[in-house]
């Protein structure tokens, strides 16, 4: 019988690089989404498309039949804890092998943020499980910088809650990588990966940087946390969220994410995406 792989959140900018390199890679793999008239992207040769929902365990465990090694993501919610332990329970009745979980840097059960307590719960449950592990441990991803995109695009700036603080910035793309290596290879088994970009950066760098690849200024702002959380809240973002990310920002703003990692050149062997290249490939998103 042969095995398979199953990627969750398989529609987001995550789970869809990931797809997309398996597929080219000319892996088969199972691709779970809440509704499929959103998998467009995804349907390729090699993808196999099946509707899952984490809050209907029977779902899950459709979803994993013959699966041997499972990427676990989910939006972050205030059910995002539930959801993913409730993964974890059925892959292990399912017989998973391998579960490659999306983390977060600085995962921690006594954080104050909120997501990154969640993170190190669930961390915690698959550790317990029986099963092998690869966590992934992201800091704050460059393609966060397109959540900005209307204000850059209407008003040539972007505004945060994080003051000159330094954060070491991540590529999506390189995150995709390192979950492909964790889920094709042996060698990851029982790794935890702090997956960084090769520098940390200001916002305000980050602006500069944006500004060359655009060939106009971009502005970044700094702005309290009361107002960013109105401008969020503004965008149509639920006020858990909201709030979750403001807890992000002031973990950043305290300095808690600036520290550069070898975690991807120790995964896969390469130096991380620069903030400029980003920033170069993502240009014509900006307007």
């Amino acid at each position: 019988m042969n095995r398979k792989i199953l990627v969750t959140g398989a529609t987001g900018s995550n789970g869809t690089e990931i797809v997309k390199r398996l597929a080219a890679q000319n892996v088969p793999v199972r691709a779970m989404v809440r509704n499929h008239d959103r998998a467009k992207e995804i349907a390729l040769p090699n993808v196999e498309v099946v509707e899952g929902n984490f809050d209907r365990p029977e779902t899950l465990l459709k979803a994993l039949i013959e699966v041997d090694r499972a990427f676990l993501l989910t939006n972050s919610t205030e059910h995002a804890e539930a959801q993913q332990l409730a993964f974890v329970d059925a892959a292990r009745q399912s017989d998973v092998k391998h579960i490659v979980k999306l983390s977060q840097f600085a995962a921690d059960a006594r954080s104050p943020v909120r997501f990154l307590r969640y993170h190190a719960a669930v961390e915690t449950a698959i550790q317990a499980s029986g099963m092998t592990y690869t966590f992934l441990r992201p800091n704050l991803f460059m393609q966060g910088l397109l959540s900005f995109k209307s204000t850059i695009t209407s008003q040539n700036a972007f505004y945060a809650a994080i003051g000159d603080a330094k954060v070491s910035v991540v590529d999506v793309r390189d995150i995709a990588e390192v979950a492909v290596a964790a889920l094709t290879e042996t060698g990851h088994e029982g790794k935890i990966y702090n997956l960084t970009g090769p520098q940390a950066l200001t916002h305000a760098e980050m602006a500069k940087q944006l500004s060359a690849a655009l060939n106009r200024q971009i502005a970044f702002v700094d702005i309290s946390s009361e107002a960013m959380r109105d401008q969020l809240l503004n965008m149509g973002m639920p006020a858990w969220q909201a709030d979750g990310l403001i807890e992000d920002y002031a973990h950043y703003r305290r300095n808690e994410a600036a520290v550069v990692s070898s975690g991807i050149q120790d995964a896969i062997g390469k130096e991380p995406r620069s903030f400029k290249t980003f920033a170069c490939d993502y240009a014509t998103m900006f307007g």
